[in-house]
C-alpha cells in the first residue's frame, strides 16, 4: 500500500515551495523503490497540481492581507477549513504538511491531531506525522504560540537559520530542522548567469515588485509609479513590473500612465539577471532579490488598525529577512506612513547615481548569502520527512 501526504499551501511563495518538496518527496528512495508511489492531495496552486499533487481546490486564490482580511473571509475560510478536515477523515493522509500560511495550517493540524489522538472510530490506528514547512514567526511577535507547534508537530522545518536555535531555547521537544533555504536551488543558475554576463542595457533597470496579493499592489503600486516617474526625471531608467499572474496584472495596468512602463507576468528570475535593483514589496521576493545580490528597497502598507495592531505585537526592528539575518539595514525599508514618494526616490537614486554604493551592498549581502547553504535543501527536507516513515 502507498503513503499518502496531505499538503496545504495558500500563497503563491508556498505553492512553489510545496511543489518543489513534493518532487523532491518523490525522488527519495523508499518511494522510487516501493510496488505503489506515493499519493499526493490537499490544496495548494497550479505549481503544486503541476507536481502531481490532488488539489481539492485552489488555495491560493484565497490568500488574504492583514488581520481584517482574514476576519472578513472568516465565513469563507471556514468552510474551505472544514472542507479539507473532511478530505483528511476520508483519505487518513500518513504525513499532514502545512506549507507556510501559518494561521490555517497552524489550527488545521491542530485539528487533525486531535482526531489522530482520539483513536476511535475512523481514527482507530491512525497515527500520522505532522510537519510544518516554514515556521510562523513566533519568534516576532506572539512567541506563546511556540508551545502549540511543540504539542502539535513531529518536525518543523525551516528556512531562517537563527530559528532552530531559537527553538531549541523556547520548545526544546520540538525536532526543528534548518539546512539552507530553497532559494539557492532555485536560483544558483541566474545568480551565476547574473555574476558572468555583462551588463549590455544602455540604461539602468528598476524593477517594481508590488506583491502577490490583491491588496499588496492596491496599496503598493501606485508609490512606486509615481516614484518611478521622480527618479526618470532625474536618471534614465528603464521600469518593469513583474507580478505572479494575469489576475493581478489585469488590477495593474490601469494603474500606469506610462506607457513605457510594461507589465510582466512571470519570469522574475530571468529579470533579476539584468536587473540593476527593485523596489519591492516586503516578502519572500526581497530574499530572492538578496541572494541574486540585487538592491533592493523595501516597502509595505496596510490600514491604518492593522498597522497599530501589528506594532503592539511585532517585536523585531526589521521585516525584510536579509535585514532580520544581519541584524542592521541592508535593503533600507519603509513601512506604511514612511513608505512615501520621496522616500522611495531617495534611497534608489543613491544606488542609480552611485555604482560604488550599489557594490557596497553586494558585499554586504555576502555574509547574509552564506547563511542560506549550498543548495540542495528541500531534498535534505524530503529525506527527514521520508525519515518519518
Amino acid at each position: 500500500m502507498s503513503k499518502s501526504f496531505m499538503v496545504v499551501a495558500g500563497e503563491t511563495s508556498g505553492d512553489t515551495l510545496a511543489a518543489e518538496l513534493v518532487l523532491a518527496l518523490k525522488q527519495q528512495p523508499q518511494f522510487t523503490r516501493a510496488p505503489f508511489p506515493p499519493q499526493f492531495f490537499g490544496a495548494g496552486g497550479h505549481k503544486m497540481a503541476e507536481a502531481g499533487v490532488d488539489l481539492s481546490f485552489d488555495l491560493t486564490k484565497h490568500a488574504v492581507f492583514g488581520f481584517f482580511d482574514v476576519f472578513k473571509k472568516y465565513l469563507e475560510f471556514q468552510k474551505l477549513f472544514n472542507e479539507l478536515v473532511t478530505v483528511a477523515e476520508n483519505r487518513l493522509p500518513d504525513v499532514f504538511i502545512g506549507v507556510d500560511f501559518s494561521g490555517f495550517n497552524r489550527r488545521l493540524a491542530h485539528a487533525l491531531k486531535e482526531r489522530a489522538r482520539a483513536q476511535s472510530g475512523p481514527f482507530t490506528n491512525w497515527r500520522p506525522k505532522f510537519v510544518q514547512f516554514v515556521s510562523p514567526q513566533v519568534w516576532a511577535s506572539r512567541p506563546g504560540r511556540a508551545q502549540q507547534l511543540e504539542d502539535d508537530l513531529d518536525l518543523l522545518l525551516s528556512i531562517v537559520p537563527f530559528e532552530k536555535e531559537w527553538y531549541a531555547k523556547q520548545t526544546p521537544r520540538l525536532h526543528v530542522d534548518y539546512v539552507g533555504h530553497p532559494v539557492v536551488d532555485r536560483l544558483q543558475t541566474y545568480r551565476e548567469q547574473r555574476r558572468t554576463q555583462k551588463q549590455t542595457a544602455d540604461k539602468p533597470v528598476v524593477l517594481l515588485l508590488p506583491g502577490s496579493r490583491r491588496k499588496e499592489v492596491t496599496r503598493h503600486l501606485e508609490v512606486m509609479l509615481v516614484s518611478a516617474a521622480q527618479i526618470r526625471a532625474q536618471v534614465a531608467a528603464e521600469f518593469r513590473i513583474i507580478l505572479p499572474n494575469e489576475h493581478l496584472a489585469e488590477l495593474a495596468r490601469p494603474m500606469i500612465n506610462d506607457p513605457s512602463i510594461k507589465v510582466q507576468i512571470g519570469g522574475l528570475s530571468e529579470a533579476l539577471c539584468h536587473a540593476t535593483m527593485t523596489i519591492a514589496s516586503s516578502g519572500t521576493v526581497t530574499t530572492e532579490c538578496a541572494f541574486m545580490e540585487v538592491p533592493t528597497v523595501v516597502l509595505y502598507k496596510v490600514s491604518a488598525p492593522e498597522y497599530l495592531i501589528g506594532k503592539q505585537i511585532v517585536t523585531v526592528d526589521h521585516i525584510a529577512l536579509v535585514n532580520l539575518i544581519a541584524g542592521r539595514t541592508i535593503f533600507p525599508e519603509f513601512i506604511q506612513h514612511e513608505a512615501t514618494v520621496d522616500n522611495l526616490t531617495n534611497a534608489s537614486l543613491k544606488w542609480l547615481k552611485n555604482p560604488v554604493e550599489r557594490q557596497k551592498v553586494v558585499e554586504e549581502l555576502q555574509p547574509v548569502i552564506a547563511t542560506f547553504g549550498e543548495g540542495e535543501a528541500t531534498a535534505r527536507w524530503a529525506k527527514a520527512i521520508a525519515a518519518l516513515l
